[in-house]
């Protein structure tokens, strides 16, 4: 039977969201548990598992999409109350389905996110956060940037009520009341919180906390100031995290750690003796795992870990270790129960199939009747657009509820595409060259069969910004397609930072002009990612960024009517001179613009490239000289007869190819930054200087730091 799946609705697919589906604890004489998830079309479903079969409970009616589903009761009693939001209301239902509560926040966004304690609500919409208590207002918080998830440290334990806000901007806002008690930086965007151990730990004091960038951490939330107890790098750059849960699935006595990720990777991690957790157990599911929980539902006596998914499978996972001694990497069983599931499913589809190819032929002589309705189907699709600060690439996901058939995407200024392995999609590119009609990028990625999610990799050029747009047609009948779209943005290689080196040769453009505060923050909007699109609070701002590909930064505070912007790489400067000159003129706004150009800035860009193309030069020459050297291997029966140097190039062959296929542009991409610098710098002293850059490029194909820095100094 494989990996093996158990489908709840087998009517329909229902999409899920992050962190809809709960496990209700366990009553009476009975030690089984049943399933309640929630969907995107407003439905609440709650099943137990019998002899293999799902067993429904209760099933609402539809209604607006289920953004969160959590479980809440009196403190100190079984949380057995079921809570959803959808829209902009919270609605309780009872474990056997019967609704007791239909509470309309009148909140202007959807809320996003949701905890419970008790009488006690808090909600994240957007920027805004609230707390309610017995549905009356308590406190209200105005975040700087999206609020991704919310809770509060047990109350039980703390006898004070401490929310703690996850915000899209790498922040951690911990509240008292209304107002900030303090914020931490976290390594990424955190898309979940959840209390360590189900209750703070200990001290009842410690949150997990999840980034989309794949990062999991540990901080104590004390009354004074936050404590980073241990973080997890991503370093297999598997998919961003969507849900957490704490459960001794080994039933050795000790919680692990179980983590949902949103390319189907379940991870379980434990404490053995180390004081961050190590990595036990993995499982891939092939959708974004959106939420997971630890429990008895099969069988009395056999514990598993059930994972809802994106498109509405739920499924139970038991960990039945195949060697003790091996530890890390083992896999993850499907229970049997699930696998008597197989069977019965398998005799329902191929009904199903008779059944579709009889509406088939059906939908086929009705559309070609006069009289026809064409019911064109819709469908979800989830995507993620995102900058990744290892590389400077981004990485587009889509995933479709249905199995994908083509994915065409197109774009108006160049980008390159990238290779990504597990990606198994055939990719045919068009040659744009000869096209004059904006088309810079025309591919088109056919899937496999039952692909439902597709991950690619861009590469971007700054200071060239246009969109990118993805059309995306599933394997349905009759055929339909959608279309998303993602700004490429002027400096789109930078990604927000929270400090800045102020040592650093700054180069300053200032702004002023009969402009608002609005104005201003949609201009940084439109010219760098990963700001917030709502205008910030109060009468100024400061935003700082790092260069990903070059760690440059650049500085932007800006009020109405005048705006400073501060880099040390005169390209960022340049850019943002031109893009702003541009939008003035389209809007017909009057705008000042001055620079103030620090010469030796230029030499201080150059020397923050300089390892990173020595290294790429190396790369390069080593893997040229492979084939060489693999032949003389060959003629001469082995290596002894070789310099260490040229000997340990064999020995690392294998490794310096992947890393040569991996960074197979660069070179280029250093290239085209040096020749940017170049002609910036003369640029900004009026000299046009672009009929050198043949004489550039050949001083950087015999690369020297000195040299090259002696031609800038000296081209004027």
């Amino acid at each position: 039977g494989g990996k093996e799946k158990h489908r709840m609705d087998k009517e329909q697919e229902r999409v899920t969201s992050q962190k809809t589906m709960k496990l209700l604890p366990a009553s009476g004489r009975k030690a089984t548990q049943k399933v309640v998830i929630g969907d995107n079309d407003g439905v609440v479903t709650c099943f137990g598992m019998k002899k293999g079969e799902a067993v429904p409970v209760f099933k609402t009616l539809p209604g607006e999409k289920i953004a969160r589903l959590e479980l809440g009761g009196a403190l100190n009693t079984p949380q057995e109350k079921i809570f959803v939001a959808a829209g902009s209301e919270v609605r309780g239902f009872t474990k056997k389905g019967k609704q007791f509560l239909a509470f309309n926040t009148n909140l202007t966004e959807n809320i996003k996110a949701m905890h419970i304690s008790g009488s006690d609500l808090f909600l994240g919409a957007s920027y805004v956060y609230n707390h309610y208590c017995d549905c009356k207002d308590q406190h209200y918080y105005l975040s700087g940037d999206k609020i991704n998830d919310v809770l509060c440290l047990p109350v039980e334990k703390l006898s004070c009520i401490t929310p703690v806000l996850a915000c899209q901007d790498r922040v951690v806002r911990v509240l008292q009341g209304s107002d900030l008690l303090y914020e931490m930086e976290v390594p990424g965007p955190p898309t979940v919180l959840t209390l360590n151990n189900g209750n703070g730990g200990d001290s009842g004091e410690e949150v997990l906390f999840g980034t989309s960038d794949g990062k999991i951490g540990l901080v104590e939330i004390s009354g004074v100031s936050p404590v980073e107890k241990w973080k997890i790098e991503n370093e297999k750059k598997r998919g961003g995290i969507l849900c957490m849960d704490s459960f001794d699935i080994l039933g050795d006595g000790v919680k692990e750690l179980i983590i949902g990720r949103d390319d189907g990777m379940l991870e379980i991690y434990n404490f053995e003796y180390a004081k961050s957790p190590i990595l036990r157990y993995e499982y891939a599911l092939s959708e974004s795992v959106t939420s997971v929980q630890g429990g008895c539902v099969g069988k009395e006596g056999y514990d598993e870990i059930i994972t809802s998914t994106y498109s509405g499978w739920v499924s139970g996972l038991t960990t039945e270790p195949t060697h003790r001694e091996c530890g890390s990497g083992d896999g993850l069983k499907m229970t049997h129960e699930m696998q008597n599931k197989v069977l019965s499913l398998r005799n329902e589809l191929e009904q199903l199939q008779i059944k579709v190819l009889h509406e088939r032929e059906k939908y086929q002589q009705s559309s070609q009747s006069s009289t026809a309705v064409s019911a064109v189907p819709t469908f979800s699709i989830n995507d993620k657009f995102t900058l990744n600060r290892d590389d400077a690439s981004y990485s587009l996901v889509l995933e479709v509820q249905a199995a994908i058939d083509t994915v065409l995407l197109q774009c108006d200024v160049p980008i390159d595409l990238k290779d990504v392995d597990k990606n198994s999609a055939v990719v045919s590119v068009v040659d744009c060259e000869s096209e004059p009609n904006g088309n810079f990028l025309l591919a088109t990625y056919r899937c496999q069969v039952n692909t439902t999610r597709l991950e690619l990799k861009i590469l971007s050029i700054e200071g060239r910004y246009g969109t990118l747009q993805a059309y995306v047609t599933p394997r349905v009948q009759p055929k339909t397609c959608q279309v998303r779209q993602y700004q490429i943005k002027p400096l789109s290689l930078h990604q927000r930072t929270h400090c800045i080196d102020r040592d650093r040769p700054m180069n300053t453009l200032t702004l002023k002009g009969q402009f608002s505060f609005a104005e201003v923050h949609s201009w940084v909007v439109f010219c760098l990612p990963e700001v917030p699109d709502k205008t910030p609070v109060g009468e100024t701002v400061s935003f700082y960024f790092q260069n990903t590909f070059l760690d440059t930064q650049l500085e932007c505070t800006y009020r109405k009517g005048e705006g400073y912007f501060k880099s040390d790489n005169i390209s960022t400067i340049s850019i943002l001179k031109d893009v702003l000159s541009k939008e003035a003129t389209k809007r017909k706004i009057n705008l000042n613009i001055s620079c103030d150009i620090n010469e030796v800035s230029v030499n201080h860009t150059l020397k923050l490239i300089h390892p990173k193309l020595e290294y790429q030069l190396m790369l390069a020459k080593k893997v040229e000289l492979l084939d060489a050297l693999k032949e003389l291997q060959a003629h001469e029966g082995n290596t002894d007869f070789l310099i260490p140097e040229y000997r340990s190039i064999l020995e690392e062959a294998e490794e310096l190819l992947k890393e040569h296929k991996k960074q197979p542009t660069s070179l280029e991409r250093l290239y085209g930054m040096i020749t940017d610098l170049f002609i910036d710098k003369f640029k900004f002293k009026g000299t046009n200087v672009k009929t050198k850059v043949p004489l550039l490029l050949e001083i950087l194909g015999s690369y020297d730091q000195k040299a090259l820095i002696a031609f800038f100094d000296s081209a004027a």
